[in-house]
């Protein structure tokens, strides 16, 4: 992912809602979400470069998520792919905490990265350009390709217009979350973040939703989990030339109890 924005603790019903937009190549192969085969309790889409993924969640009740850490220089080479830091939380059997613990143990063979795990014990950030292990408590949080609540415009924007969406909707309707995620405006270049890429690419990875001839917003996804358990998610997906009418934008939606 390269945007992710969350409401936890802080909705009468619904104890987490996230919006996030992830970014990549539009030539890297990649599965939609979905049910997985080898791993039937778990719901997510799939790199099928890396075999990881970006955002998934588990009938049992996990939930994860990564952002990259953007930064001169690349990925680090020969690192092992980001996304089985999700993965493997959602297939495997510790708790939230007791899983970043051991992350942070080994987090340096990785590129940069920003993870996000959650289950019943909690919600916890950790990133391995940053501090030790945090446990998030009831609030707003916004993450993109630095540390969580980065000031930056497209994470503050982003956490702006979800209070609005969230706050103004009665009950929680995922169109305009929908909506939200497809901001193109773009700031001016005295606010943008200066990580190393350039200003050409600072302009272009400055909205909430991406596109450039190569590389943009290849899917959004909205999900509302509420205070019994209940997950409800949708993924948007969508590929290059979509915006000139060649490839229509995807929706898929799947409802579920945690059990």
């Amino acid at each position: 992912m390269c945007l992710i924005l969350l409401a936890y603790g802080v909705h009468p019903e619904y104890r987490l809602i996230l919006a996030a937009n992830r970014d990549e190549f539009y030539e890297r192969p990649t599965l939609p979400m979905a049910f997985w085969e080898d791993h039937p309790d778990i719901l997510a889409g799939r790199d099928l470069k890396g075999g990881g993924t970006w955002l998934g969640m588990s009938r049992s009740g996990k939930f994860s998520a990564i952002t990259n850490y953007r930064e001169s220089g690349g990925p680090k080479p020969g690192a092992p792919s980001r996304g089985h830091l999700v993965s493997d939380f959602l297939s495997g059997n510790s708790s939230a905490r007791t899983y970043l613990e051991a992350v942070s143990a080994v987090g340096q063979i990785y590129s940069g990265f920003n993870l996000i795990v959650g289950d019943a014990s909690g919600l916890f950030y950790h990133s391995n350009r940053g501090p030790g292990i945090r446990r998030l408590q009831p609030g707003w949080y916004g993450l993109s390709n630095h540390l969580l609540n980065t000031p930056w415009p497209k994470v503050e924007k982003g956490i702006a217009l979800l209070k609005a969406a969230v706050l103004d909707s009665d009950p929680v309707n995922m169109e305009p979350i929908f909506q939200l995620l497809k901001n193109r405006e773009m700031p001016p270049d005295g606010r943008l973040p200066d990580t190393g890429v350039g200003m050409e690419w600072e302009r272009i990875l400055s909205p909430m939703f991406i596109q450039s001839l190569g590389y943009g917003t290849r899917s959004s996804s909205v999900m509302l989990i509420d205070r019994n358990g209940r997950t409800q998610v949708a993924e948007q997906t969508f590929e290059a030339g979509f915006d000139r009418g060649q490839h229509p934008a995807l929706l898929r939606c799947f409802q579920f109890m945690r059990f």
